[in-house]
């Protein structure tokens, strides 16, 4: 909680000498050749976005997403990653393949969103390209190695998470421990954008300029936030929904 407080008392006593115009024109202390590999990177994820949005497509027209497709994401996932770099056409293929895959995945839950509300579905991906936006903006234009500090923190809450979905799979869980998942789920994705970003920046001033993986690494963070944000978005609708028929009634 200190961590996450800091966090934000330092945008605030920063702001005026961080966002000026001479940092968004200059970025900081990023070289233009870590410029251009972050536009590789956000190319990439676009194109990664785009495929997604064609297995959500497929899912639709023949209901094929699942356990088989999640695992066919999870595979080509593990295979992008014992591929080496110089291999880069087959790379760009097995990432496109695994969000293809992932976008397939998460159809079921598309289904159920345009039984309830097909609006929510575009108004969840305007807010998750603006959450986004904004905070890889604010890692682009933040001061090298500001905030990787979160990092530790960000992976115990990653481990809560995983221990909490665990419990209540195995002992059953109850609407309360859902929205906290849910909820505190969204702050950690969130917040792994910013960590992420700034990584994926200091491993490119080291030489690291693999945009394909880092490709992955936002994409990854940006699934994971579109999801939450639309389960969100389906449970207030579906409460308005309820209210509307019982004032009715």
């Amino acid at each position: 909680m200190d961590a996450f407080t800091s966090f934000f008392d330092s945008q605030s006593s920063s702001t005026s000498h961080r966002w000026s115009y001479d940092s968004l024109k200059n970025f900081r202390e990023i070289s233009p050749i870590v410029q251009n590999h972050i536009k590789q990177v956000y190319f990439t994820l676009c194109v990664a976005v785009a495929a997604s949005a064609v297995g959500v497509y497929l899912h639709v027209l023949w209901n094929i997403g699942g356990f088989l497709t999640t695992v066919a994401s999870i595979g080509s996932m593990i295979w992008f990653l014992s591929t080496p770099p110089s291999e880069e056409r087959k790379r760009v293929s097995l990432l496109l393949s695994s969000a293809m895959f992932q976008g397939a995945s998460i159809g079921p839950l598309i289904d159920v969103a345009l039984a309830i509300d097909p609006s929510v579905i575009f108004s969840a991906f305007v807010a998750t390209s603006l959450a986004f936006a904004c905070f890889s903006a604010a890692a682009l234009v933040a001061r090298r190695r500001e905030y990787l500090y979160l990092g530790g923190l960000l992976s115990s809450g990653l481990s809560i998470l995983m221990w909490l979905h665990f419990a209540s799979s195995v002992f059953g869980g109850s609407t309360a421990l859902f929205k906290f998942e849910l909820y505190f789920g969204l702050l950690v994705f969130v917040g792994y954008i910013i960590v992420d970003t700034q990584e994926i920046i200091e491993r490119a001033h080291f030489g690291d300029l693999d945009y394909v993986k880092h490709a992955l690494t936002l994409f990854t963070d940006l699934a994971a936030i579109f999801v939450r944000i639309l389960i969100i978005m389906l449970k207030n609708s579906a409460e308005k929904n309820e209210s509307k028929k019982k004032r009715r009634d």
